[in-house]
């Protein structure tokens, strides 16, 4: 009995030793700067010179138009990329998820390799694509589709699809491993006998895969909701927010206060917690529409 204890209680600091070191990380790298940012969210002033000013910086959140722009920009992005992206994700896996389908590798990884691309030379080639003597004009006005060439950049709504259709290219594939990751756990036996039942592909992809893949569907809406609601790589370096904030993001908004603008780190502060409390009411109610257990 006592070796049964000692054993356990060495596989028990065991444990402790492998968490312990990650946790203190997890500490010091994000709940103290939560913390921190709290207590600074309560605090008013320009650069270090700060004061203690109570529920200012909040008071000021309600009246603030280019918060109100960057949230409805946002939102734009999160109604119309995220359900796009995600189903296209899904079509595209369960398609390279036919054991049938020649050189799956290489179109897994094709589709994969956006999300593994850098950041700024993916931004620089679609400013390209998409500049008024851009390839996408110069393919558009050859098919006849337009008449001239489309200011992508200049214009809000053209500005906002060009957010879109990167965003898009990016992170669809990234989500796709998610799905083909669980389409691989499903057995195939299951697809056999609805087959022969005479369950069309679309019976079968609407009845069987969305139903058995519904945690992981779950999972992969969360953590596009969050991405998009802390959204700023592709705002920042392909309209830098513009025109006129038409793309201006929650997260470029706060950067610009706390770098661009005179230092108002209280205020930034304050809009982060916003951001915080967004993301953790939306994620509770998918969670809570999601998950049925």
């Amino acid at each position: 009995m006592g070796q049964v204890l000692t054993l356990r209680r060495r596989q028990s600091l065991i444990g402790w030793l492998f968490i312990v070191p990650a946790s203190v990380l997890i500490f010091i790298f994000y709940f103290y700067p939560m913390v921190r940012a709290a207590l600074l969210s309560f605090q008013t002033g320009v650069g270090v010179n700060l004061q203690y000013a109570g529920t200012f910086n909040y008071q000021r959140l309600l009246a603030d138009a280019v918060l109100k722009t960057s949230i409805g920009n946002v939102i734009i992005f999160l109604i119309i990329q995220v359900p796009v992206m995600l189903i296209l994700a899904l079509i595209l896996a369960s398609l390279l998820n036919d054991p049938n389908l020649k050189f799956r590798g290489f179109f897994r990884t094709a589709l994969f390799l956006p999300c593994a691309t850098s950041l700024v030379s993916y931004a620089i080639v679609f400013r390209s694509l998409f500049a008024l003597d851009g390839f996408v004009n110069y393919l558009l006005t050859n098919l006849n589709l337009i008449e001239r060439p489309i200011n992508w950049i200049g214009n809000p709504w053209t500005a906002r699809a060009l957010i879109i259709i990167a965003l898009t290219w990016r992170w669809t594939g990234y989500n796709m491993v998610f799905y083909l990751a669980g389409l691989q756990n499903i057995d195939r036996s299951i697809y056999e006998a609805a087959l022969i039942d005479g369950a069309s592909g679309f019976t079968r992809f609407i009845r069987i895969t969305i139903p058995l893949l519904k945690p992981i569907i779950l999972l992969t809406t969360i953590l596009s909701t969050n991405g998009t609601l802390q959204l700023f790589d592709e705002t920042a370096n392909l309209t830098n927010g513009g025109p006129a904030n038409a793309t201006l993001s929650i997260s470029q908004y706060i950067y610009r206060l706390s770098f661009q603008y005179s230092p108002r780190f209280g205020y930034a502060a304050a809009i982060s917690f916003v951001v915080f409390v967004m993301v953790a009411v939306l994620s509770f109610i998918q969670m809570r529409v999601g998950d049925t257990r």
